[in-house]
């Protein structure tokens, strides 16, 4: 055999190797199923996951299925084995029948509630100085979102519909005053209903913990764990908070909405668990760090 021929022989042998090298990661790698529609939050949940996987062991392969599913079938898969990871605002039949992985990925903002009004009415919510002043007005909700019982519980008047869209239409038309929503919808959502009178009330944020969970299997605990440590080192190397201040779902709506200025009236949360991790300070957005 030639010096030319041997050497040839010899660099495919090493290309085959490298490749079977770099392969066999992936070959091995454990699959880690999730299912993205075309919700903001699905995409920023599916990044974070992303941020995780650098700080885990590689064996999990991300597989991101893009099935237009409801919440419910999507804990439906989860139970069955069809997913393996999801993640929702976490309420107690959440945490009773599912995993959560108690790492706040939107650091509580979720709970951070500016108001949708009619936009001939910012002056009542512009007298406003006490929470006091706040309960006079009356809140719309949907029938049966968590909001209606923390509202509730905290001696706030809430007119409901079980129809989301008519939530628009009594706002403007005046059956209630505001329209409470998480601070990263309100903009979304009027554009599209830009032909109403619509706006985002601008002095106040109403407060409560209300932490978005990735949910595993109730039996998963590995890769519960996996993933909890993973975001740890993500948050404790920066990487975490890099990419949520960076996210553009999260800086459009911190900028949007001046929470820093904002006249801001905490509430509490009934439907909290015990174990929420409220000793984490750094699990959680402080205003008065943006």
């Amino acid at each position: 055999m030639s010096m030319q021929t041997h050497f040839h022989a010899l660099t495919q042998r090493l290309g085959l190797l490298l490749t079977c090298a770099l392969l066999t990661p992936a070959l091995n790698a454990e699959p880690l199923r999730v299912n993205q529609t075309n919700h903001p939050l699905d995409a920023y949940a599916v990044g974070a996951i992303r941020v995780a996987l650098q700080h885990m062991p590689k064996r999990y392969q991300l597989e991101v299925g893009t099935s237009d599913i409801t919440q419910a079938r999507a804990v439906e898969y989860l139970q069955t084995g069809e997913m393996d990871l999801m993640w929702l605002a976490t309420d107690k039949t959440a945490e009773e029948t599912l995993r959560p992985i108690r790492f706040p990925l939107l650091k509580g903002l979720l709970g951070h509630r500016v108001f949708i009004i009619n936009q001939n009415n910012q002056s009542r919510f512009s007298d406003i100085r006490t929470i006091n002043d706040l309960k006079e007005l009356r809140f719309g909700q949907g029938a049966g979102w968590p909001d209606v019982e923390i509202l509730r519980s905290n001696g706030f008047t809430v007119i409901t519909t079980s129809k989301y869209e008519n939530l628009f239409y009594m706002t403007e038309g005046g059956r209630f005053d505001a329209f409470p929503r998480g601070v990263l919808e309100p903009w979304v959502e009027l554009a599209k209903h830009n032909s109403l009178g619509l706006s985002v009330e601008r002095k106040i944020v109403l407060i409560y913990t209300l932490p978005f969970y990735l949910f595993v299997d109730k039996n998963n605990t590995e890769l519960a764990n996996d993933l909890h440590a993973a975001l740890d080192a993500a948050l404790a190397d920066g990487s975490f908070d890099n990419y949520f201040y960076n996210s553009k779902m999260v800086n459009d709506a911190l900028t949007r909405s001046g929470l820093k200025e904002r006249l801001a009236f905490r509430i509490s949360n009934p439907l909290l668990s015990k174990e929420t991790p409220l000793e984490r300070k750094d699990y959680w957005l402080d205003l008065n760090d943006l």
